[in-house]
């Protein structure tokens, strides 16, 4: 082989080998953060880390007009915790005086059953940076009980998601273009359309499973709205919660949440990813500000019903729905009940932070809480 042509391979298949490995370290992150629900939720922000070969990603969607976030309700009363006094507030002044930065509300809820306590708030896995204010990123209640929790529960431990990085390209990466041979020719079809304007994201898609392939396209759909990953809740809390303490743990495994996706038919699969395409790119940056709006409100309920409303409205399947909706949601909602009673004990709190679309509704975990006797109460 020519020295030129053999410097052009090399150069080319360090380029596949880095797409690769930038591949499988967003779909890491994106299942950490648990992008779907129940209904596509398009809350991941590292679909830019999908590069071409020029080193491009995934452009974001112009749209003009940015619909502006809800603001925020009054902060609630500080909880009184003995030894903690909370963060300054954020502030700056105006003709009238100062103007105080209020963090967004967001669902938070306190279950108590007896002595035993669970914090557990609703997260969103992008945001903005008005959601967290420098010296104020949380409503007190929430800093307070931090403060009082020795445990901070996420969906997955940041010490299982590095041990488990190959389980990705694994289960969800073919070593050839299969996404063609797994989808009808329309949906195929449609797919390529939503991706024409970059084809370097397309050929990558191409080399995944629907599953995968549907995670991605609603990944752009958040960074299409103008969402930011670092100010995703769990990010937001870590830097928070690390400051003083340590102990973050998971509620499930990466093996368990992977299952939760390679266990789907390939129906349901097909389903996913028929669901993501069936809006319009302005439809679905539409639907994930309607999504930040409601959780900086911080209703549960509100967040579910949207949700369901939404799934109803893009099923094309709806037994096929249906059966999504229980192995990718309402199994890990038991499965987080669970095991957040069992670390939960008398007089020693837990915090726990989990997608805002897994609290609320009749099968979320704030009622299977109340099933097994807790209290559940906002705060």
């Amino acid at each position: 082989m020519p020295d030129a042509q053999a410097a052009r391979h090399v150069r080319g298949g360090a380029a596949a080998g880095m797409r690769r490995r930038r591949l499988r370290a967003f779909v890491l992150v994106l299942l950490l953060s648990n992008a779907v629900d129940c209904e596509a939720q398009a809350v991941l922000g590292l679909a830019r880390a999908v590069a071409g070969p020029s080193g491009t990603a995934m452009p974001p969607v112009r749209l003009p007009g940015s619909a502006v976030a809800a603001p925020a309700p009054p902060a609630a009363p500080a909880a009184v915790i003995p030894g903690f006094h909370g963060p300054p507030e954020a502030s700056s002044t105006s003709a009238s005086g100062p103007v105080v930065a209020q963090p967004a509300h967001m669902p938070f809820y306190v279950a108590t059953k007896g002595t035993t306590t669970i914090y557990v708030l609703g997260t969103l896995h992008v945001g903005d940076p008005a959601d967290y204010p420098p010296s104020a990123p949380f409503r007190r209640p929430i800093l307070a009980a931090l403060a009082a929790a020795p445990t901070l529960a996420l969906e997955l431990s940041p010490d299982d998601l590095i041990a488990s990085q190959d389980d990705v390209s694994k289960y969800g990466v073919c070593n050839y273009a299969c996404l063609p041979r797994l989808l009808p020719a329309p949906l195929m079809r449609k797919l390529a359309a939503r991706l024409r304007e970059n084809p370097a994201a397309l050929a990558e898609i191409k080399k995944t499973r629907p599953w995968l392939a549907a995670l991605l396209v609603e990944t752009y759909g958040s960074l299409s709205a103008g969402l930011q990953t670092e100010y995703g809740t769990e990010a937001q809390l870590q830097n928070v919660y690390l400051r003083s303490r340590g102990k973050v743990v998971g509620l499930e495994t990466l093996g368990e949440q992977m299952r939760a996706f390679t266990n789907l038919t390939l129906a349901e699969q097909r389903e996913m990813l028929a669901q993501d395409l069936e809006e319009t790119p302005e439809q679905t940056v539409d639907d994930v500000k309607t999504l930040h709006r409601l959780w900086r409100v911080g209703d549960a309920d509100a967040i579910s019903a949207w949700a369901s409303a939404k799934s109803e409205r893009l099923a094309s399947s709806k037994a096929a729905a249906r059966s999504l909706d229980n192995k990718i949601v309402f199994e890990r909602n038991r499965r987080f009940t669970a095991r957040m009673v069992q670390l939960a004990a008398p007089n020693r709190p837990i915090f726990v932070a989990i997608g805002a679309l897994h609290l609320g509704g009749r099968k979320g975990v704030l009622a299977l809480l109340r099933e097994r006797g807790f209290v559940v109460d906002p705060a």
